[in-house]
């Protein structure tokens, strides 16, 4: 493990605090505001109108999760984690989204996200968890591969408005 992760352990310092005060939750309506300006620092601005309205689509609760880590400070980050029955694979769980505030990153809070979408997904009867990430996102890529993601292919995604 770094240095930074287990010296700070070790000084008491306020990433064993920030971890051990964050707190993984359901999200809820009330939340929006932190949903929304979270979601333009993963490069997806959006209102909080917007995303009360995406908030309030995701369902049943079968098929998806919203979970947000929160500090006594307030939220600082969200995962969105949805179910996927598809012709070509098995059942499985895609996390949607992830992002936590650049003020409290490489604190742990992601690394707890990503372990209460997987167990949602158990839950569930997911049998993975698939995970598509920008190829810019060096950090995000080696977060992955650490919580035991593999890289099995890279492709092109394409777009078309309607």
């Amino acid at each position: 493990m770094p240095c930074r992760a287990a010296c700070a352990r070790k000084r008491g310092s306020s990433v064993t605090k920030t971890v051990a005060q964050t707190r993984i939750r359901l999200a809820r309506p009330g939340d929006t505001p932190r949903l929304a300006a979270l979601s333009g620092e993963l490069g997806y601005p959006a209102t909080e109108k917007e995303i009360r309205a995406r908030l309030s689509k995701l369902k049943p609760a079968s098929s998806h999760a919203v979970f947000v880590a929160e500090t006594p400070d307030g939220v600082i980050g969200w995962l969105h984690v949805s179910r996927d029955h598809l012709l070509e694979v098995p059942v499985r769980a895609e996390i949607n989204g992830l992002v936590v505030s650049s003020t409290a990153r490489s604190q742990g809070a992601g690394k707890l996200l990503l372990k209460a979408a997987e167990e949602w997904a158990r839950k569930h009867k997911c049998t993975g968890m698939s995970v598509r990430s920008n190829v810019i996102r060096d950090r995000a890529h080696a977060f992955y591969e650490r919580e035991g993601y593999q890289h099995y292919k890279t492709q092109k995604a394409f777009r078309k408005p309607l």
